[in-house]
C-alpha cells in the first residue's frame, strides 16, 4: 500500500500510467466498450479491469498522478461524440460528461473535453498505450486522455 494514492489504482494501473511517454493515450472504457477487440493491439496488450468502479471516479484517482498533455495536444482528453442516429434521436449529452467536466475543471479550469466521433474513438483506442474497462454503467462513459510532462 502507499500513502495518498486513491486505492483503486492498482499496481497494474499505476505501473502503466508511469511507463507512459509524454503523448501517450490510455482510454479509460465503459462497460459497454468492446475493449477486449481493441486492447489487442495496445502497448499491453490486454483490458485492465476496474469493475465496480465508475469512469468518473477513476478519473479522478487518475488526475492526482497524471499529468494531462495542456497546451501541446488540443484536445488532450476527449469522449465519444454522439452517433449522428443517437443525435436523430435527439438524445440529449450524456450526463457522465458533465461529470466528466467537473472533475477535469478541479485541476484544469480551462480545458474543455473534446468529441471523437465514434470510429475516430475506436481507432484512438486501438492505438493507446492501454486501455482501463471500468464498471461504468452510463452510456458514452468513454474518455480517452493524452499524458503530458511532469512539472
Amino acid at each position: 500500500m502507499l500513502n495518498n494514492i486513491s486505492k483503486i489504482l492498482t499496481g497494474d494501473m499505476l505501473k502503466v500510467l508511469c511507463d507512459m511517454g509524454h503523448g501517450d493515450e490510455i482510454v479509460l472504457a465503459d462497460a459497454n466498450f468492446p475493449a477486449e477487440t481493441y486492447a489487442k493491439n495496445t502497448i499491453v496488450g490486454h483490458v485492465i479491469r476496474c469493475s465496480g468502479v465508475s469512469a468518473d471516479e477513476l478519473f479522478r484517482a487518475i488526475l492526482d498522478v497524471f499529468p494531462l498533455d495542456v497546451g501541446y495536444t488540443d484536445p488532450s482528453i476527449c469522449v465519444m461524440d454522439l452517433t449522428d442516429g443517437d443525435k436523430k434521436k435527439g438524445i440529449p449529452e450524456p450526463t457522465v460528461w458533465r461529470d466528466f467536466a467537473a472533475t477535469l475543471h478541479t485541476d484544469y479550469s480551462t480545458v474543455e473535453i473534446g468529441k471523437l466521433e465514434r470510429f475516430e474513438f475506436y481507432d484512438r483506442a486501438q492505438k493507446a498505450y492501454a486501455i482501463i474497462q471500468t464498471g461504468e454503467e452510463k452510456q458514452y462513459g468513454n474518455l480517452l486522455l493524452v499524458k503530458g510532462v511532469v512539472k
